[in-house]
């Protein structure tokens, strides 16, 4: 799903009005139409106190015409004017006439602080003040009414985007914005919905296709874009009947140290189960044992040193080799990984260790092969990139880190965020189970299974990503998210794949 600028967005608007042959009043009363609908499905008649507070822009013109449509069925509605302004759009004027005429009570205007009505946890609010067309910092008194509308516990619904939230911009304490329960949004999700100090305002994402040009939205370029499922099948590759093992490639996993093997039989299994042909694991000596036993179709080649890696050496040639899962940064390992890099041009993939050794040794990122896939958790990006301010100057870093070093960065998260260039890639599946030891170690082994199966690193980063946090949705709703482990993850990565086409085979049969 593409993810739109707001400026996109507002010219989508346009185009579609002018092809479509409507007005701006009507693509509104459509738009908020379908808002009313989703509302009134799941309220169903309830007598609830229902309080709309509306803007004087186009979100408060959404706000009205949903005031009219519950009005009209029944339910019990105030609406609010928030008069931040003496400028008032035409189609909010419009719709301010229509709601008079079936309220028996006018919108109700705020003007200031003694304005604000009292609001029980037992209301229903509407938040439609501002939504994503704020451009300016909020009135000292409207930031005030937000704060007494977050104040109430009251259930809040926000129409487009969150009032005080701005398209680019965190809220913070100077920036209040409404914490709604649930965000519905038009057409298109927006960036900052997916970012993790934004969670707590965003509440349930909801999109709603509001019928914008589809011509326009096809042949618009974006520069992100949400991986759900449809996504995810474009990516997959077929195997043929008349494959064998070379056909999938030979990973190399390098890592682990004394009181670490655990780390790389995880990523070694992950790459076996996601398809890789063959595996091999370079492992201190003290890994020997455990990893025959616990990963017994991998083959296994140990260091000369007993506890730590301290010379990586190997008489084969991978198609992709995955380095740092419980290495450390002793001075040996890093001395042999930097060998590592400069002997070898293998696509890579480095996770844990391996992003910590580069943190410190910073000329070793120039010797990464290009479209090397690093995998930090936020501890270990910020020792890479530096401090950020916030989510969006974190991706203004990484973005310009990723164009300088030629490599693709996957930044981990509850929306894990996959950054080559300008370009992100934002996954849609994963859940609070899989924040657990060795999960990560996974993801690298489930990328490097699939660069070895010779998708692109970019694919390989983006569909593994998808895959990885699928299998962990599964496992959830069977296991429940605290009785999930990463070994559980590793073991059923076969899962993902089976849901892509899911539904297709189950209609194709019937």
């Amino acid at each position: 799903m593409k993810i739109f600028d707001i400026e996109q967005l507002a010219k989508a608007d346009k185009v579609t009005i002018e092809k479509q042959e409507i007005s701006s009043t009507e693509l509104m009363e459509r738009a908020a139409t379908l808002v009313f609908n989703d509302i009134h499905s799941k309220l169903n008649g309830a007598q609830i106190p229902i309080k709309i507070f509306c803007g004087i822009g186009n979100n408060g013109g959404d706000g009205l015409v949903i005031g009219r449509l519950l009005l009209e069925h029944g339910y019990q509605v105030i609406a609010y004017v928030v008069n931040y302004s003496n400028k008032r759009s035409q189609d909010f004027l419009l719709n301010y006439d229509r709601i008079k005429e079936v309220s028996n009570n006018w919108p109700s205007s705020i003007k200031g602080e003694d304005d604000f009505p009292e609001i029980s946890e037992k209301d229903f609010i509407i938040d439609a003040m501002f939504g994503i067309g704020l451009n300016r910092p909020l009135e000292d008194w409207v930031g005030k009414l937000v704060r007494h509308i977050n104040r109430s516990k009251a259930f809040i619904v926000a129409i487009d985007m969150p009032s005080g939230m701005f398209a680019d911009k965190m809220p913070n304490e100077k920036r209040p914005a409404i914490k709604a329960n649930v965000t519905i949004t038009f057409q298109s999700p927006k960036l900052i919905f997916f970012l993790p100090q934004a969670a707590e305002y965003i509440g349930d994402l909801q999109v709603i296709d509001i019928g914008l040009d589809r011509e326009y939205l096809a042949k618009t370029a974006v520069n992100k874009q949400l991986i759900n499922k449809p996504e995810a099948q474009l990516l997959y590759k077929p195997r043929i009947n008349f494959a064998h093992k070379g056909d999938y490639g030979h990973a190399l996993i390098i890592g682990g140290s004394y009181g670490k093997i655990g780390s790389i039989s995880l990523t070694a299994k992950a790459t076996l189960k996601t398809g890789a042909g063959m595996v091999t694991i370079f492992s201190p000596k003290c890994g020997y044992q455990i990893l025959q036993s616990t990963v017994p179709e991998a083959m296994v080649l140990t260091d000369e040193n007993e506890e730590t890696l301290s010379n990586i050496e190997f008489d084969l040639s991978p198609d992709v080799i995955c380095f740092g899962m419980g290495a450390g940064t002793s001075k040996e390992t890093t001395a042999a990984f930097k060998d590592l890099l400069i002997n070898t041009k293998k696509p890579m993939v480095i996770d844990a260790d391996g992003i910590n050794i580069l943190s410190k040794e910073k000329e070793l990122i120039k010797e990464l092969p290009e479209n090397t896939v690093l995998t930090p958790h936020p501890g270990e990006l910020e020792r890479l990139i530096g401090k950020w301010k916030d989510d969006f100057d974190k991706l203004y870093k990484v973005k310009k880190f990723s164009k300088e070093h030629k490599l693709i960065v996957v930044i981990k998260g509850a929306h894990t965020i996959i950054v080559f260039n300008d370009d992100l890639y934002i996954n849609n599946t994963g859940n609070p189970g899989m924040a657990t030891a060795g999960s990560g170690d996974v993801l690298s082994g489930v990328i490097t299974s699939l660069i070895s199966q010779k998708y692109e690193p970019l694919i390989a980063a983006v569909f593994g990503v998808y895959l990885h946090g699928k299998t962990g949705d599964i496992l959830a709703e069977e296991m429940s998210y605290e009785g999930l482990i990463a070994g559980d993850i590793a073991d059923n990565i076969g899962k993902s794949f089976l849901d892509l086409f899911k539904k297709e085979m189950q209609s194709e049969g019937n």
